[in-house]
């Protein structure tokens, strides 16, 4: 398991990172999701250890991550950025990440190439944006590392590949110690692999929870009531992230399961009152918004 521990990181007079404390857990895929610049990319790098925190650590089973090497042995880090050495074909990456990884399974990492039907002999430098992205995850699963750390995992891959990447995901779970924490954008991407998501914002870390049990915690809900005076109610009485009034239908999300929160609509009398289903991505911008990153200040 990797516990961050109050870890807090700076770069010159930009603070990264502030306090950050969680837990992941082995076995299972952790999304990472965060507003741009919320210290996504930079967290992943604490974790594999190529930073130093300013304050608290990282650790593996117990082991500080930074400048222990058998820890590091363990985690395999991609960055969002994809880059090779010069004139490098994807055989030839093979053989670098076997001196870099011990474990490097290289007849799987052949095998791959073949099925993702990629050369394994051509230049890296004449692929696309798409098929480097290909290389490098082909690179990261074959690694054997028990952590693989993917930064905008899905950046630049047409559909049916990552479909293939998602399938190459629940296979290296199935068949040996594997945790993915995988960091993007893509809400949706992360929302049919993910077994929990840490939201990131300004630097901070908003929550780390399972996604089936934050979304049992929120709940999205429509209603008419008539009486104004009962509808005021009902928002003082839930906790509410955000809601929203179009004519007399009346849009809330709010704190609290769906049959609480339906129940409290119910009291007030309503003409009609239904839970609606509830995205990742709403509650991503649910949950930013409460932490004061409103899109309606962006479009002002």
């Amino acid at each position: 398991m990797i516990e961050l521990k109050s870890v807090s990181k700076t770069f010159r007079d930009t603070s990264a990172l502030t306090r950050v404390s969680a837990q992941i857990q082995d076995g299972l895929i952790f999304g990472l999701v965060g507003s741009n610049g919320a210290g996504k990319s930079t967290l992943l790098r604490l974790i594999s250890g190529i930073l130093e925190p300013e304050e608290g650590e990282v650790v593996l089973d117990g082991t500080p991550v930074f400048e222990h090497p058998d820890a590091k042995r363990q985690i395999c880090f991609l960055s969002d950025t994809v880059t090779y050495f010069p004139n490098a074909t994807p055989e030839s990456m093979g053989r670098f990440y076997q001196l870099a990884y011990p474990s490097f399974d290289g007849d799987n990492y052949l095998s791959l190439l073949q099925k993702f039907n990629i050369p394994p002999k051509k230049k890296l430098q004449t692929f696309s944006k798409g098929q480097k992205k290909q290389v490098s995850l082909l690179l990261g699963f074959s690694a054997g590392t028990r952590y693989l750390l993917c930064d905008e995992t899905f950046d630049g891959l047409d559909p049916v590949v990552r479909q293939a990447v998602k399938s190459l995901f629940a296979a290296e779970l199935l068949k040996r110690d594997f945790t993915p924490v995988i960091a993007s954008h893509n809400l949706s991407e992360l929302e049919d692999i993910c077994d929990s998501i840490g939201l990131l914002h300004q630097g901070s870390l908003l929550f780390a929870r399972d996604l089936d049990s934050m979304k049992c915690s929120l709940c999205k809900m429509q209603c008419v009531i008539p009486d104004h005076a009962k509808e005021e109610q009902l928002l003082a009485e839930l906790s509410v992230l955000q809601y929203e009034k179009s004519g007399s239908l009346l849009t809330v999300t709010a704190r609290g399961s769906r049959a609480e929160v339906l129940q409290a609509a119910q009291e007030k009398d309503p003409l009609f009152a239904e839970v609606l289903p509830l995205s990742l991505e709403e509650i991503f911008i649910s949950e930013t918004e409460v932490a004061g990153y409103d899109i309606k200040n962006l479009i002002q």
